[in-house]
């Protein structure tokens, strides 16, 4: 134990948050809708954590957001490199996946007008900076640290919601209680990764959980950091205020928290608090069980993955401007083709066949960080953790960019809601599986 912490009084880890909650009154993402927000029930933030090793920096960042769009990501990596000297490469910007907070897509934006549109504007305007600003702060508060890592198991909690039907489809959440549901098409992923950092004094520092469901689960139209937020708030009242917890998410593209078994409603902040006083709990319980994380490099590796794009017809393009021009009025079409069309006219005005996606790793001595653009179905994130040469890989989605849904190829063929609406085509979210497993082989070979 004494060289286990020696070599950890080499690592240097610094953590800080910066508020990202938008004014009242700007539109609110999560859902093929227009609402505008009312309230906060609790506060957004940029949650940065920044690690050193013997002088070389990488970064993590969490946003309470429903995605981060390629756009912030550049600029933020930008504006943090000139503030920090931190390479744009070497930082990881993610989103939680909440779905109440602040709409930034510039297709559903459209059918936004006056005042909402001003204040969304201008928070669009002043988001990657605060992004930005997080990893300043956290780089600022570098000290000597030692890093631990365990993990934890939780069951009960998430579902996947695609289900074989007894007419032999695939529905993506067909209800509670349904009478014709089958079975689930695919699995849950139960680990609870906890990654703490603490001073060479003991003191807490931060605490980094992952686990792979969706966030949406308060609903409503006030901001909330949904379930992370009672994570954060029960761990600080076991470690203390000053103890910064960063949650991110699995992958999790066809995970989410409705038991179909069950006739209780799930939604509301009373249901997001049940979700995270379990999560908090099952992470309390790891902190017994968590192991010191020995000195080591600090790398990263990041790769461009060209994954083909789903073929759009021109006669799809036409249909798809008609269904569009009715979205946030009162005849809007049903929620499944306005997926479509809205998908369709993002494809089609790329006006190339790819799309480029980045896989990235983050290698903290024996402890590596896959992020993964998009919603990954949980499938390929379970793939690369058992592919994995690392003693731990947390695997997190909807990172350095948002491109939509990434089914695995099995889940074409069946089709629902994710597939409709994935930008990529079958096979990309093999490819990104299959590029992150590369990576982590390459880098614990050290090349």
């Amino acid at each position: 134990m004494a060289a286990q912490l020696a070599a950890g009084a080499d690592l240097r880890i610094g953590r800080a948050s910066v508020k990202i909650t938008p004014p009242v009154g700007v539109p609110m993402a999560g859902y093929y809708s227009i609402r505008l927000s009312e309230g906060t029930h609790d506060d957004l933030y940029a949650k940065a954590i920044v690690y050193e090793y013997a002088g070389a920096k990488a970064a993590l960042v969490a946003c309470d957001l429903v995605g981060i769009e390629r756009q912030y990501v550049v600029e933020a990596r930008r504006l943090i490199e000139a503030a920090t000297g931190i390479r744009g490469a070497n930082v990881s910007i993610m989103a939680t996946h909440s779905h109440t907070g602040p709409l930034l897509t510039q297709r559903f934006l459209d059918a936004v007008t006056g005042p909402p549109l001003k204040l969304a504007r201008e928070y669009q305007a002043a988001l990657a900076g605060r992004i930005a600003e997080s990893v300043k702060l956290a780089n600022a508060s570098l000290t000597e640290s030692r890093l631990w890592v365990g993990m934890g198991t939780e069951e009960s909690i998430s579902f996947n919601r695609r289900y074989l039907m007894k007419d032999g489809s695939v529905v993506f959440n067909p209800g509670k209680m349904n009478p014709e549901i089958v079975q689930p098409v695919g699995p849950t992923d139960p680990d609870v990764y906890l990654v703490y950092a603490e001073s060479m004094a003991g003191k807490p520092l931060a605490a980094h959980v992952n686990f792979a469901m969706h966030l949406d689960t308060v609903g409503g139209a006030q901001y909330s950091a949904d379930y992370p937020f009672t994570i954060a708030k029960m761990l600080g009242q076991i470690k203390g205020p000053e103890m910064m917890t960063m949650f991110t998410i699995g992958a999790a593209g066809n995970v989410n928290h409705i038991d179909v078994k069950s006739k209780d409603r799930q939604q509301g902040n009373a249901e997001a608090q049940r979700i995270g006083t379990v999560l908090a709990g099952e992470t309390i319980k790891t902190f017994a069980r968590l192991k010191l994380l020995a000195g080591g490099p600090v790398r990263v590796k990041n790769e461009i993955v060209r994954v083909p794009l789903v073929e759009v017809k021109p006669v799809q393009v036409a249909a798809a401007k008609a269904t569009v021009e009715k979205f946030g009025k009162p005849n809007q079409p049903p929620f499944l083709e306005m997926v479509e069309a809205m998908k369709v006219l993002d494809v089609a005005e790329r006006k190339r066949d790819l799309v480029e996606a980045e896989v990235q790793v983050i290698m903290v001595g024996e402890l590596a960080f896959v992020s993964l653009p998009g919603e990954v179905f949980t499938e390929l994130g379970i793939a690369i953790k058992k592919a994995s040469p690392f003693p731990l890989t947390i695997v997190s989605e909807l990172a350095n960019g948002s491109p939509s849904y990434v089914p695995n190829r099995k889940a074409y063929a069946e089709g629902a809601y994710e597939v409709i609406s994935a930008r990529c085509g079958p096979g990309c979210g093999e490819a990104l599986a299959d590029a992150a497993i590369r990576i982590l082989a390459e880098m614990k070979r050290g090349r």
